[in-house]
């Protein structure tokens, strides 16, 4: 409570787009859409789920160079999505650098930028995904060109952060005569800079970086193959074309300040984007429910075992993460 401004603006776009569904769905039309669903393919997506999570792990490992066990990044992964699921501010990620870091020989500072890495070349995958279906929905000319035009777009991304990879040692003593004024800005932000530029080093290993958007490529795949299924669990007529666009829009919604794990945002991206193809709010809201199901059984079950595994509850983590962030807090004003 202590945190209440923070925190307040995420709560109220939650409770907005809730109080919106409660009012536009239909829920008897709902109820009979997930009754009606095809249980098979909704199946076959849950089942996808946890392939998903184990594909996200050896992501992740690929960018820490292979220097943790594969079994100690694939618990930590299941419970770092555990904890965004139920703690405020995103603090999963912050959580699995934390927790990777108690069972490897690797550094919180050296883990950390490799989940910043990770989530900027996830923006990129999205954005890609996204624009790349959203032509196809709204039937324009040309749909075929964007694909190939975002593509490029992404490709100068990834070359401008291979340059800044190659001249880090520049862009250091630059950020260092910037923040000559500023003696804490200067400590704190210099040691984070090193520790990103050395996980950003894997831009300039051409086989490790093959190996990674390899990986990165597989994962997002395997997601849109996943929502496929769920999306065709109600509409039967739905194409890849389909779970592409509920994809992105999921990822955007994502972006959104919200209640722990897009609680209403995430409703709000996928219900509005089905809409947008169907019309059908109903059907659509439960297809939206269903994702959030998805998201929460493969995160909890593994998440919840590696927790266990390791004699960990969530609040226990949540009360670490607040000590590490005052000692963080104490270094900085020292």
């Amino acid at each position: 409570m202590k945190e209440w401004k923070r925190w307040l603006p995420g709560a109220i776009i939650s409770v907005g787009l809730i109080a919106v569904f409660l009012y536009f769905v239909d829920f008897g039309k709902m109820i009979a859409a997930i009754q009606n669903a095809n249980y098979v393919f909704l199946g076959i997506a849950f089942a996808l789920g946890f392939l998903w999570i184990a594909i996200r792990a050896q992501v992740w490992r690929t960018l820490l160079r292979n220097r943790a066990s594969f079994s100690a990044v694939f618990w930590t992964v299941g419970e770092g999505y555990f904890l965004n699921n139920f703690l405020p501010f995103r603090l999963g990620e912050i959580g699995r650098a934390f927790l990777l870091s108690r069972k490897s020989e690797m550094k919180f500072m050296e883990i950390l930028p490799t989940i910043v890495i990770e989530r900027v070349v996830d923006l990129g995958f999205t954005a890609m995904i996204l624009l790349a279906s959203l032509p196809f929905v709204v039937g324009a000319e040309g749909a075929e060109r964007v694909g190939v035009i975002v593509g490029v777009v992404v490709l100068i991304g990834l070359v401008m952060m291979y340059v800044l990879a190659r001249s880090n040692k520049w862009a250091l003593d630059f950020f260092h005569k910037l923040s000559a004024r500023w003696p804490v800005l200067q400590r704190v932000g210099g040691s984070f800079l090193e520790s990103f530029f050395a996980g950003l080093s894997v831009l300039t290993d051409g086989w490790l970086f093959l190996r990674f958007i390899f990986w990165m490529a597989l994962n997002y795949g395997l997601a849109v193959i996943s929502y496929y299924f769920i999306i065709r669990a109600f509409f039967p007529e739905a194409s890849l074309i389909w779970s592409m666009f509920g994809l992105g829009a999921a990822a955007l919604g994502n972006a959104i300040p919200a209640l722990p794990g897009g609680v209403g945002t995430l409703e709000g991206a996928i219900g509005g984007a089905l809409i947008l193809l169907t019309g059908d709010q109903s059907t659509s809201f439960a297809v939206a429910l269903c994702v959030r199901l998805y998201n929460y059984i493969n995160s909890t079950v593994i998440g919840g075992i590696g927790l266990a595994r390791e004699g960990q509850t969530l609040s226990g983590v949540y009360e670490q993460l607040k000590n590490l962030r005052a000692r963080q807090g104490e270094e900085i004003a020292q």
